[in-house]
């Protein structure tokens, strides 16, 4: 049964009661409690009510659902509610770890595709490839099937076969697989490497149950085996995960005993100080950490602690502002409350958290925290940071914007579908770092684009069809007719022209799509990072003493404009929903 907006909107208020009593701090404790049984108890007549005399047949788990999600959305995003069958996505999300065929599947059109089968396991060793049509899963036709429909049937208990029907682009004869499932264990560390003679090279994607064993793990070997001098930690696009986990990585490079964070939040017993427990492995390499927009929470405590110790300079653009702990409590029937319980605390004493929750503006919606309530603190060397907007990098990266062509060739499948197509056609390529698109193989593209019937319009096309639209409505159009024609003119855009102007960006992300079908995940970072603006810049500051000593300045202003400025960072495919399995 489906609730229009207005219904929503008051069952979430009904719900919300319960919430803001408990947290409205003007009853003493006996008055919170005769409050909580009260709201409670008309909660569950109105339920019941709403059972017995609406006019359609309702589903109470889905109407209590909703409540339960709207009142908790009215708090902050974390705060979440996990119903049972939604507990092997939340172990998945903490220990990255599933049982399962090992790839992400996504919507195409009204098909469910392999996106990308994970090297190494079940998918990939059974021969299934990125660009396949799951036709069948468990007997079950995936016609009309949610992504995550079809996830939940391919995943499953381990060491049992699930067979697959699929279609494989470019061939006549649907083939049928029998695949046994197995753990599936995501490594949160999917490459390491020399990128010269000096630089050692770390990518952490999450956070997930003993990373930071993998990181150090990635970093004896570095410095043990290729005589590492200078490393390279990549946060960038890490949502974060487990804090222990982060506090273990800062004490690989801390002295024990260094304060890594702290928490503080109502519950004062719960209050708690993390330091580096444990020797460490190396606290004088000179060390780069590289950050985006999408490097959140555990994240920003690994780069923040460091920026605040100053034992590593960081590099790239702001990040995302999460300075809020989630703690999970059980709840009946098998489910689970995911609760902000806390902020986290920076060793210089710095909350980095960039939205304020807790004063919504008139309309709900929520703004950055304001300039009135950020302070200013010190590093261990005394540089100045400020708190309320996200780790601020030593050494700022001014990101390309990518073209309204490219965004809307990956929104429509372009790059997917011709690098499944090239797949097919091409048994093998060079290595994954040496690879490039020749103009031959732009070409072709090229072609395959105009085929397939491709168009777009730019944003700024959209904005002013907007304006057209309105002067039409508002009668201003016929006086400024002859100017909405010159400025049509001037904004429009010709495929083949765009194609040329933005051919470097086309390559970059079609030598990514390629690359993936054959050497996978592993294969698109070795062959990204040959041309990494980020990567250059630590490069080049870890190679200068005196540019690397410079950004520890004592005194030094690591930044004062705490205006969060949205970066746009892509992550190819947009559009898809991406789910395990």
């Amino acid at each position: 049964m489906k609730y229009n907006r207005k219904q929503k909107t008051g069952f979430s208020i009904v719900a919300g009661l319960l919430v803001v009593l408990l947290i409205f701090t003007g009853f003493n404790r006996d008055e919170k409690l005769f409050l909580v049984d009260k709201n409670l108890d008309i909660y569950y007549t109105l339920v019941r009510e709403l059972n017995l005399f609406y006019v359609d047949d309702i589903n109470p788990t889905d109407l209590v659902k909703t409540s339960i999600d709207e009142m908790l959305e009215s708090l902050d995003p974390y705060t979440t509610y996990i119903p049972e069958s939604d507990m092997e996505d939340f172990k998945f999300m903490t220990t990255g770890e599933y049982a399962g065929i090992g790839a992400m599947i996504s919507k195409h059109g009204d098909q469910v595709v392999i996106s990308e089968p994970y090297e190494g396991f079940p998918a990939q060793k059974s021969g299934l490839k990125a660009g396949d049509v799951l036709l069948e899963v468990a007997g079950k036709s995936t016609t009309n099937m949610s992504v995550e429909d079809v996830s939940n049937l391919l995943k499953g208990p381990a060491n049992k076969v699930v067979d697959v029907k699929i279609e494989r682009p470019g061939q006549k004869k649907n083939l049928e697989l029998a695949i046994v499932r197995e753990k599936i264990q995501i490594d949160a560390v999917p490459y390491y490497g020399m990128l010269d003679d000096e630089t050692g090279y770390i990518r952490l994607s999450n956070f997930t149950n003993n990373c930071a064993s993998q990181v150090k793990k990635a970093f004896v070997e570095l410095k043990e085996q290729h005589d590492a001098k200078k490393l390279i930690l990549d946060l960038r696009s890490n949502p974060g995960g487990l804090l222990m986990e982060s506090v273990e990585i800062v004490n690989l490079f801390v002295p024990k005993g260094s304060e890594v964070v702290s928490t503080k939040g109502k519950v004062k017993q719960w209050d708690k100080t993390y330091t580096a427990t444990e020797n460490p492995i190396d606290t004088v390499m000179p060390m780069a950490v590289l950050v985006n927009q999408g490097s959140a929470s555990a994240s920003e405590i690994v780069a923040g602690a460091l920026q605040d110790l100053d034992r590593a300079v960081i590099v790239g653009t702001r990040t995302f502002g999460k300075g809020l702990v989630q703690t999970t409590r059980d709840l009946s029937y098998n489910t689970k409350l995911k609760v902000t319980t806390a902020k986290y605390y920076i060793p210089s004493g710095r909350c980095i958290q960039a939205l304020d929750y807790s004063h919504r503006n008139e309309d709900g919606s929520v703004g950055n925290v304001p300039d009135s309530l950020i302070s200013e603190f010190t590093t261990k060397k005394g540089r100045k940071v400020y708190d309320g907007g996200g780790i601020v990098p030593d050494l700022k990266i001014d990101l390309d914007r990518l073209s309204s062509l490219s965004i809307n060739l990956a929104r429509q499948f372009m790059f997917f579908d011709f690098a499944t197509q090239f797949a097919n056609e091409h048994e093998s390529i060079a290595a994954a770092e040496e690879f490039k698109i020749d103009d031959a193989i732009f070409n072709d593209f090229k072609t395959f684009v105009k085929e397939r019937g491709f168009s777009y319009q730019s944003e700024t096309e959209k904005v002013y069809q907007e304006l057209m639209e309105t002067a039409k409505q508002e009668k201003y159009f016929d006086v400024a007719e002859q100017e909405f024609e010159q400025l049509k003119v001037k904004i429009g855009h010709e495929l083949d022209q765009d194609f040329e102007s933005f051919k470097d960006e086309l390559k970059e992300m079609l030598t990514d799509e390629i690359v993936t079908r054959y050497y996978y995940q592993r294969g698109a970072i070795k062959s990204a990072i040959q041309d990494d603006k980020g990567i250059e810049k630590a490069k080049e500051t870890l190679k200068d003493p005196n540019a690397f000593s410079s950004v520890f300045t004592k005194g030094k202003i690591i930044s004062s404009n705490l205006i969060v400025q949205p970066d746009n960072d892509w992550v190819l495919r947009p559009s898809l929903e991406l789910h395990e399995a």
